[in-house]
């Protein structure tokens, strides 16, 4: 769905709304790396981004700190993803071989539009302001690095193996 950057920038943004207060709290990009499980140079590499984007404001190093330059209702999933993905703007039907758009559709081209639709609509549609409330307001309390689950339930990353069958 997205690179590695995006996901970065998204948890560091994500992040500095969870402790929003009208941005006087600011967050290093060390505390935003350790408190996500991310490395510190990444981080810091993508709040530096974010910050010429004026996704973000703030100062790298010692006594510096990070805060959205918005409020997170105001600032979409897809601002940080348009700063770091390219639109893929070839023709090429990955799995039919040919020219998407010419002869008949692939077997998966109404499910790979339906998911790019879905993709779409989710970045455009969700604020950050659903990090800030559910920390806020709901009590959620993000999980720390390294953390195993009580109890076995899917993620969004990958489902969990199939059980083989006897």
């Amino acid at each position: 769905m997205y690179g590695k950057q995006t996901e970065t920038a998204i948890a560091a943004m994500s992040r500095l709304a969870e402790v929003w207060d009208g941005g006087r709290t600011r967050l290093s990009a060390g505390d935003i790396a350790d408190q996500r499980g991310l490395p510190r140079a990444m981080v810091a590499k993508i709040l530096s981004s974010l910050s010429q984007a004026n996704l973000v404001v703030g100062n790298p190093g010692p006594g510096g700190g990070y805060a959205l330059a918005r409020a997170p209702h105001e600032l979409r999933l897809r601002e940080p993803h348009d700063i770091f993905e390219r639109e893929d703007t070839t023709n090429n039907c990955p799995f039919g071989g040919g020219v998407c758009g010419v002869g008949e559709p692939c077997a998966m081209h109404d499910r790979l539009k339906t998911m790019q639709g879905a993709i779409r609509r989710t970045l455009e549609e969700t604020t950050f302001e659903i990090f800030r409330k559910a920390v806020q307001e709901d009590g959620l309390v993000p999980v720390a690095k390294g953390a195993t689950p009580d109890s076995p339930r899917e993620t969004y990353r990958a489902p969990h193996p199939r059980r083989k069958r006897a």
